[in-house]
Formats: C-alpha cells, sequence, structure tokens
C-alpha cells in the first residue's frame, strides 16, 4: 500500500541510560571505536544536544536513532538522555525508514548502505513503488530511480560498490546494458577510467546495439502547460535531442542569472550563430 505520510512525533523527555536497548536491525552495523570516544568527550563538555529517537517497549524503549550517541554516553558515564519517543506501535517498515532516513538526511551511511536499507524496505512493503519510497524518506524520487539501478547490475558491479570500487552514478551509467558489456565496462574502470570515460563508454555500446532512428524536426508539447518546444536540425537522434535541450537550458539560466529576459536570450544567441555563420 503507497506511503501516506509520517506520524507525529511526542515531546522530547529524558530518560535513564539504562532504560534504552540498541536495536539489532538498524542499518549501521559498525562502530568506530575512536569516533565513539570523540563524540563521549564532546556530549561530556557541551551536554547531549542531540535526542535520540526510541519506540516504547514496556519499561525500556527501542533506540530508533542515536546509537552512536547512547554508546558514546556508556563510555563517559552518562546517566541520563534527551530522547523523543514513539509511544505508538510501529510497523518494521516504519522503524526502518525513520533509522534510514534520519541516517541518510545526517549522511553517515556509505551508497551500498542506503541500497541494501532501500531494498529490504521495498520487501517490507512489496506494493510500493520507487515514488512511494521516496516520499517515505522524503528524497526526490530520481535521487531514488539511481540509487536502485544497482540492483540492475552484475554481481560483480555490485561487489565493487559495495567495496566502494565505484559510484552510484557510474552503477547508474552501465545498468541499462546487457552483462557481457557490463563487464567489460567493468575492467574498462577498475583498469582506471574516469566516470566521464565509463559514461561514454556506455553510451558507445548503447549507439553500437541500437538503431539509429533521427529526425530533422522534432516537436514536443509540454503536458503541465500545453507549450510547444520545436527543435529543428540535421539528423537529430534522441541523444542530440537531449543534448541540445540540456544546452539551451544551461545557455539560458546563464542569460537569467546575468539579468537578461527572454527577449534578450534570442537576440545575443542570433548574433553568436550569426558570427559563427560569417
Amino acid at each position: 500500500m503507497p506511503f501516506k505520510g509520517n506520524e507525529p512525533m511526542t515531546t522530547i523527555q529524558t530518560r535513564p541510560y539504562d532504560w534504552f536497548n540498541p536495536d539489532p536491525t538498524q542499518p549501521r552495523k559498525w562502530f568506530d571505536p575512536e569516533e565513539i570516544d570523540r563524540l563521549g568527550a564532546d556530549m561530556e563538555s557541551r551536554g547531549v544536544l542531540m535526542p535520540l529517537l526510541a519506540r516504547a517497549e514496556g519499561n525500556h524503549g527501542i533506540i530508533i536513532d542515536g546509537g552512536r550517541r547512547w554508546l558514546a554516553a556508556g563510555r563517559k558515564k552518562i546517566k541520563e538522555l534527551p530522547v523523543i519517543i514513539y509511544e505508538k506501535t510501529h510497523t518494521a517498515s516504519e522503524i526502518k525508514g525513520i533509522q534510514l532516513a534520519t541516517a541518510i538526511h545526517r549522511a553517515e551511511l556509505s551508497d551500498y548502505e542506503r541500497y541494501a536499507a532501500c531494498t529490504e524496505l521495498l520487501k517490507l512493503n512489496p506494493g510500493w513503488s520507487y515514488v512511494d519510497l521516496a516520499k517515505f524518506l522524503n528524497m526526490n524520487p530520481p535521487a531514488i530511480t539511481k540509487l536502485m539501478s544497482v540492483a540492475k547490475c552484475s554481481v560483480e558491479w555490485q561487489e565493487a560498490f559495495a567495496a566502494g570500487r565505484v559510484g552510484v552514478t557510474e552503477m547508474y551509467a552501465v545498468s541499462s546494458q546487457p552483462e557481457t558489456i557490463q563487464a567489460e565496462l567493468l575492467n574498462e574502470k577498475l583498469a582506471g577510467a574516469s566516470r566521464d570515460e565509463l559514461v561514454r563508454s556506455a553510451k558507445r555500446h548503447s549507439d553500437v546495439d541500437k538503431p539509429s532512428v533521427k529526425l530533422t524536426r522534432i516537436k514536443y508539447i509540454l503536458p503541465s502547460s500545453g507549450v510547444s518546444i520545436i527543435t529543428s536540425g540535421a539528423e537529430l537522434s534522441l541523444d542530440d535531442y537531449i543534448d541540445a535541450l540540456g544546452e539551451a537550458q544551461k545557455e539560458a539560466r546563464k542569460a537569467r542569472d546575468h539579468g537578461g529576459d527572454i527577449k534578450s536570450f534570442q537576440a545575443v544567441n542570433v548574433a553568436k550563430n550569426k558570427k559563427h555563420s560569417d
């Protein structure tokens, strides 16, 4: 069932250290002892500046977010911690979503950990689309689509991703390729190819595999406004069309940022093209 929104949280309360219990299913599996010591020292000198999140369970609370702060408090014998308590019983996917969302917005999870946690959320909610997942995590749907493209990549690519040897953008670039091509692209990447080189190589493979369909004039009507965008040129492919629109958008934004309007933008463009033709 599509996600419809988060439950409101209660106010900040204070609970003794022993009231908290860690959640064995939380996304982060390893904590750096030195980092925990530094955090504990800061909490000892400044106080606990950010409350933990926990759900009530009997006479204790299960930590939803704040495992590092709780461990650090234990190192420094801090007796009480601020906490926001979820009184209502939440489902496993809601708890996982809260844990993942808070970690994502603090940028503490690696891209692979984000992908793994999102995959688990989708398994817990088989009716969810990527749009539902994005709404649950307060993320843009395109960012989720790019992250989940990892699932379309080969096992070898996923292993390299888990090891931090390749990034999400590279995974997205190769995800539409067949596994045989993905193997070639992975060899190129591990041999030192940059992200841009990998993207160009993937595009070359796509161009070879696809029939070359081109038009000299393209008309696209925006469904939201009815505005028509007409593009013409010598033998435009879809990639040529995308690149042309991207370049036009970039130049239009540059003109706007320099105080120009649509009339001056068009005049400058005409003058530039006349100069080149001369």
